[in-house]
């Protein structure tokens, strides 16, 4: 240990600059093998060179740089030279192998002005960013017109927005903040846009049991008329059914993260009775597609690209957050906690999402118990309407599956209710 804390650092750089240099040559070489030697400037040696210089010239100058400018500005001279060459005789326009040789020129100076771990996350991120050139191109592909203008959106809605918004209670009958509020609608359009984007863009077409999953985390009781309109047309009750199922399980855990965003406290004490009914539904879906046929699990379904990302959908959400925080604070002065019970029970039949938001957010003078009981009602509430729409609009097939399924778990949500 004594014998390496007697190694001058200067020397563990250049090892470490030489092997990156190296290593990052190496990729060029393996990507450009099916490429005529006259079309390019060099490779591994060429890269190693080209790291081992920039730290040359920093290590010999560190203070006032000018070698080291000196030379990344020869370096970009010869580039261009090459570069202008290549487009007269080869008609070619690509620079990334040159940018990523003057980034490999600049790891030595790197190395001593930050912490090593930057410099290996910088040559990380350049072999990756390389060897996904053919993916890259694929996935754009996948893009239709309106997508960098629904990420867009997404930036205002969070990135612009919120950071303008006041951060004081509006009033007494609203005990919420403008940016309490505006807070929970970009957590919801933030969880229906990755849902969105992971249905879309890494797992299309993988089947029913992929939609439950990433719709419920969005949103049950969409997910639930989807599947259940699409099972008159698929005959596949076991696995359209654990699918639907699978969609209220996501629910339970959607609940549960918002919970522990917005108040903490309350959501340690959801965490026993909400994990044990998300475990539980998990138990569900699985008994229910194992009694399934076994032809079902061919079946796929191809994820609605129908972006669930838009201005409207967030100000119908704000107006509804804001409109349930007077309701609660109305309900619970005129009527107390069981006006709160019926209220959670009634709201269920609508998307409970901005009620239990507007609650776990407001400071109400009510017990977390409280608050979990009210919770627990809603969910549970939405599931019987859930149950209800599918099987409204679903096929009769899925009647026995459904009911058995939903049956096992609203009677546990109301043993947690009543206990």
């Amino acid at each position: 240990m004594h014998y390496l804390e007697t190694i001058s650092p200067d020397f563990i750089n250049f090892i470490l600059v030489t092997l990156m240099s190296l290593l990052i040559g190496l990729e060029q070489r393996h990507r450009h093998m099916e490429d005529l030697p006259e079309t390019l400037y060099g490779t591994d040696r060429t890269y190693t060179f080209t790291g081992i210089l920039g730290f040359v010239l920093y290590v010999i100058s560190p203070d006032n740089l000018f070698p080291f400018v000196a030379g990344g500005f020869a370096i970009v001279v010869f580039l261009g030279i090459f570069y202008w060459k290549r487009i007269i005789t080869q008609n070619r326009y690509g620079i990334t192998s040159m940018i990523v040789l003057l980034i490999t020129y600049c790891l030595g100076p790197l190395l001593y002005i930050k912490p090593l771990w930057l410099t290996i996350l910088l040559v990380t991120t350049i072999l990756i960013f390389i060897e996904l050139k053919s993916q890259f191109k694929t996935l754009t592909g996948l893009f239709d017109n309106n997508e960098f203008i629904t990420l867009a959106k997404f930036m205002i809605i969070a990135g612009i927005i919120l950071p303008m918004l006041p951060d004081k209670i509006i009033s007494a009958e609203i005990p919420i903040s403008p940016y309490k509020i505006w807070l929970a609608v970009v957590v919801i359009s933030g969880i229906s846009y990755l849902s969105y984007l992971i249905q879309k863009f890494i797992l299309p077409s993988k089947g029913l049991v992929i939609t439950g999953i990433l719709g419920g985390m969005y949103s049950s009781t969409a997910t639930t008329l989807v599947l259940a309109r699409k099972s008159k047309n698929t005959e596949a009750p076991g696995l359209i059914s654990s699918s639907i199922i699978l969609a209220t399980g996501m629910m339970f855990i959607r609940v549960l993260i918002l919970a522990f965003i917005f108040n903490a406290k309350l959501g340690e004490v959801l965490m026993v009775p909400i994990l044990s009914l998300m475990a539980l539904t998990m138990v569900v879906a699985w008994i229910v597609n194992k009694t399934g046929e076994k032809t079902e699990e061919k079946v796929v379904h191809k994820a609605n690209d129908r972006n669930p990302l838009e201005f409207k959908t967030a100000l119908l959400f704000a107006a509804l957050f804001v409109i349930f925080a007077l309701v609660t604070r109305f309900v619970l002065d005129r009527f107390g906690v069981k006006g709160l019970d019926l209220l959670s029970l009634i709201v269920g039949v609508t998307d409970i999402d901005p009620f239990l938001l507007s609650m776990f957010t407001g400071k109400y003078d009510i017990l977390l118990t409280a608050m979990a009981h009210a919770t627990l009602i809603a969910v549970t509430s939405n599931n019987l309407i859930k149950l209800g729409y599918a099987l409204f609009f679903g096929s009769k097939n899925l009647w026995k599956p459904l009911i058995t399924g939903f049956a096992i778990i609203i009677a546990a949500s109301v043993l947690f209710i009543i206990f």
